[in-house]
């Protein structure tokens, strides 16, 4: 298991990397993203709808909030992953593209 130090950097990271990744995707998509203190959010407009990503340090994991669920992802050694595999960045994609079908990440 991560030490609380490497967890919050590695979460850290994964969040930041992903936050840059779509703040230059929401130039050609349709919703917002925004960083503060550590949690992402992602909005969209019509219909309002927010997704948020935080890390979780007591249980070492990054949540997400989508389409009205919860989803945990752990540190695999490598990346923050679902039980099924998904990355934070699939996840996060594949969320987004039932709002936009046709988004890349």
């Amino acid at each position: 298991m991560l030490t609380e130090q490497e967890f919050s950097k590695a979460a850290g990271d994964a969040i930041e990397s992903l936050y840059r990744k779509l703040a230059a995707a929401s130039d050609e998509y349709e919703f917002d993203v925004d960083m503060n203190a550590g949690a992402l959010s992602i909005e969209f407009e019509e219909p309002r709808e927010r997704f948020v990503v935080s890390p979780n340090s007591p249980v070492r994991q990054i949540w997400v909030s989508a389409h009205v669920k919860s989803y945990k992802l752990g540190w695999n050694g490598a990346a923050f992953v679902l039980d099924d595999g998904r990355t934070l960045e699939q996840l996060i994609a594949d969320a987004i593209r039932v709002r936009i079908p046709e988004f890349t990440l």
